[in-house]
């Protein structure tokens, strides 16, 4: 089994039990921070079986059907992932203004205190866990589920400090203003998700730092006179280049081909954790303007 595998099926099962827990406790207390909480970690149990189907799946090899693999299958599930998180913060939202309306009160705060200190240490657990499974593998869906963990750790966080406040003040509004500034939080965090994934699947280029790197490593290139249409884009933990190199039209096609190889293994040293798919094809003279290439 994979690390990313693994990582989807702990997250899973961590969240089921918090959920379990929250769950009871909130429908108890009738606090909404708990209550959110408890909503939060049910979506945190379904998108952490999601993901375990898209790693799955984007973890088969290209075939017929699908040469280039099924990587972006991550990606698509950033974005469905970003979306169910922009829900729950709905919800969080109108049961926050709900229980203000209604004015509803608290209740069993003592056990809830308890239940979310267990809970905080535990999430950040999980956290650290898939923060070093998510650098070990490059991969985008456990990125994602370390970063929307992280946002359960505030969460949690600020839920604990709710349920002080009321304890000790009796005072329902900590409850409501704490819980509509977690649903805000939640539908912020959930808009980086969504962007990341529609960047992948729309190709959006790398960073621009990398690229620069990639574009010195050419440069410096003996005899590759002059390049263009370098393309760059990633999907799941792989890092696809490619590039025109336009060599002299007298060096052989050996020649050529052992310092393509060479830009390529230097192009692979910039991040040695990613998964490079590098295609460099090789032109005899610059035939860009020829072509009309506006990239």
């Amino acid at each position: 089994m994979t690390p990313q595998k693994k990582a989807t099926i702990i997250s899973s099962s961590v969240a089921a039990i918090l959920t379990l827990i929250k769950l009871v406790l909130g429908v108890l207390s009738g606090s909404v921070a708990v209550l959110a909480s408890a909503i939060d970690s049910i979506l945190d149990m379904f998108v952490s079986i999601f993901n375990y189907f898209a790693i799955l799946n984007s973890e088969k090899p290209a075939d017929k059907n699908f040469n280039y693999g099924r990587g972006k299958i991550e990606a698509l599930a950033l974005v469905i992932e970003g979306t169910i998180i922009t829900i729950s913060g709905l919800f969080l939202l109108y049961q926050a203004i709900k229980k203000a309306i209604l004015n509803e009160t608290s209740q069993y705060l003592d056990i809830s205190i308890y239940v979310m200190i267990v809970s905080l240490i535990i999430t950040i657990i999980l956290v650290l866990y898939l923060n070093y499974v998510a650098k070990k593998t490059n991969s985008m869906v456990i990125k994602a589920d370390a970063l929307h963990y992280k946002t359960d750790v505030l969460s949690n966080i600020a839920v604990l400090v709710s349920l002080v406040l009321v304890q000790f003040t009796n005072i329902e509004i900590f409850d409501v203003i704490i819980g509509v500034c977690i649903a805000f939080y939640i539908i912020y965090c959930s808009f980086e998700l969504i962007k990341k994934g529609i960047l992948v699947l729309l190709d959006a280029s790398l960073d621009s730092n990398l690229v620069l790197k990639i574009e010195d490593i050419i440069k410096n290139s003996d005899r590759v006179n002059a390049y263009h249409l370098l393309k760059t884009r990633e999907v799941s933990n792989q890092t696809f280049v490619e590039v025109h190199l336009v060599f002299d039209c007298l060096i052989t096609l050996m020649e050529a081909h052992k310092i393509s190889d060479k830009i390529e293994r230097e192009i692979k040293v910039l991040d040695k954790d990613r998964d490079w798919i590098i295609n460099i094809h090789m032109d005899p003279y610059d035939d860009f303007l020829i072509n009309d290439c506006k990239i």
